[in-house]
């Protein structure tokens, strides 16, 4: 099959950890027999003149690169932030159809294969229509969860829902909300992320903190994610300040980016915590193995998730989780061995922690419970829902010239 990935949520040379799980099912889906993966990842216009830290970025990835073994197209088109969210997805379908005609004439696509349902599916879809290909939509988190609250979005998430040739969801909780949404139940697969499990075998903890200048005994928690309100880190730091008395060498470090920095920071400086609590920013994802591996437990405070990629990288790494009850996080932790489910609440989650830190924990047995889903195992699954929309598309359109024929005088 010639596939056409198309989503905004891809690393490039300048933000090579953005959405890597992403680019971890294309690369395998790439490399199985038959198969060739073109990615067109499309940017919003901006001129480079303007200073804007929050958009500079988008003027300074090139027009095509090489992404690991991925050639990357990144056409621009044009985007107002928030005031153009509703007609965000026909510009990012305009901005793009050029580019995308053009792979089709060069050789003729099978099918596209897109990621987050707006604005990326929505466009998708209309780039199916435009080309006669079938589209296959995967469903993310946030695009299902958040999304539909604005009024103006949920009618067009709806519509994609309904458009689609096939739907992906990366969790039963996450189907559910789909199905919910308008979506046909026949027309979704449950396929969850894999785990690479050369990047994230685990390490002895004494190792991990040696090369991380760790203490070696103190108690340590780790939190992956973006700084932004929906993954909670104000109320880990919060529960964190809650049993700090209790654990006075404990440490806390939060490793992800975003716009809730200062708030945070501020917080931090309001607890008395300055000294027990690190800001990291953003880490290389080949670097997670090291703060998984030396942590005492992770961390999740998240609002509402799809897959998080962060829960099943701690437990590949023998780190037990304390995470909160939402989207596919019972699915993963479905059993007590592995982590501490909670609520999203101070309370809550300073007393997980507290759990998490008086129990001890069987590491290789926590170990064992992902290594067994690949990135090979979701890419086989993957190919499999692409040649059925393909199948599916083409023996449609046998069907409807068997009926013109029929039809003719």
């Amino acid at each position: 099959m010639r596939i056409l990935t198309f989503t905004s949520l891809f690393p490039s040379s300048c933000d090579p950890t953005h959405a890597i799980f992403v680019y971890q099912r294309c690369a395998h889906l790439a490399r199985r027999p038959d198969n060739e993966v073109i990615v067109v990842s499309p940017v919003p216009y901006f001129p480079s003149w303007l200073k804007t830290n929050r958009w500079r970025t988008a003027s300074q990835v090139p027009t095509e690169e090489r992404i690991g073994s991925l050639t990357v197209y990144h056409p621009r088109y044009f985007l107002l932030p928030k005031i153009f969210m509703t007609l965000h997805a026909v510009s990012m379908f305009l901005g793009c159809r050029p580019e995308v005609a053009r792979l089709n004439e060069r050789a003729k696509l099978d099918c596209i294969d897109a990621h987050f349902v707006y604005p990326d599916g929505l466009a998708a879809v209309l780039l199916g229509k435009f080309l006669g290909v079938p589209v296959i939509v995967s469903a993310r988190g946030s695009d299902i969860h958040a999304y539909p609250a604005f009024r103006t979005i949920r009618p067009m998430i709806r519509w994609t829902l309904q458009h689609a040739d096939a739907l992906i969801a990366v969790s039963a909780s996450l189907k559910k909300s789909m199905i919910e949404l308008g979506a046909s139940a026949d027309k979704i697969h449950v396929i969850p992320n894999g785990i690479d499990p050369v990047r994230f075998q685990p390490l002895p903890i004494s190792q991990a903190r040696q090369e991380l200048n760790l203490p070696v005994d103190a108690p340590f928690i780790v939190s992956v994610g973006a700084l932004i309100p929906s993954k909670g880190h104000q109320f880990l730091v919060r529960a964190f300040g809650r049993i700090a008395g209790r654990h006075p060498d404990m440490r806390l470090a939060i490793l992800g980016e975003g716009p809730l920095r200062s708030q945070l920071e501020k917080l931090i400086l309001e607890l008395g915590l300055r000294d027990r609590v690190h800001l990291l920013g953003k880490r290389p994802n080949e670097e997670l193995r090291l703060w998984y591996s030396a942590a005492t437990a992770s961390c999740l405070a998240s609002a509402g998730e799809g897959w998080p990629n962060v829960v099943t990288e701690s437990l590949t790494c023998g780190t037990p989780v304390v995470a909160t009850r939402v989207g596919g996080i019972p699915e993963i932790l479905q059993s007590s061995e592995f982590g501490v489910l909670v609520e999203q609440s101070v309370d809550a989650i300073a007393a997980g922690l507290e759990e998490a830190l008086s129990r001890s924990w069987d590491r290789e047995t926590i170990s064992q419970q992902t290594l067994a889903r690949t990135w090979e195992t979701v890419a086989a699954e993957v190919e499999d829902v692409l040649q059925e929309a393909v199948r599916g598309r083409v023996l449609s359109s046998v069907s409807r010239a068997k009926e013109q024929t029929r039809k003719a005088p």
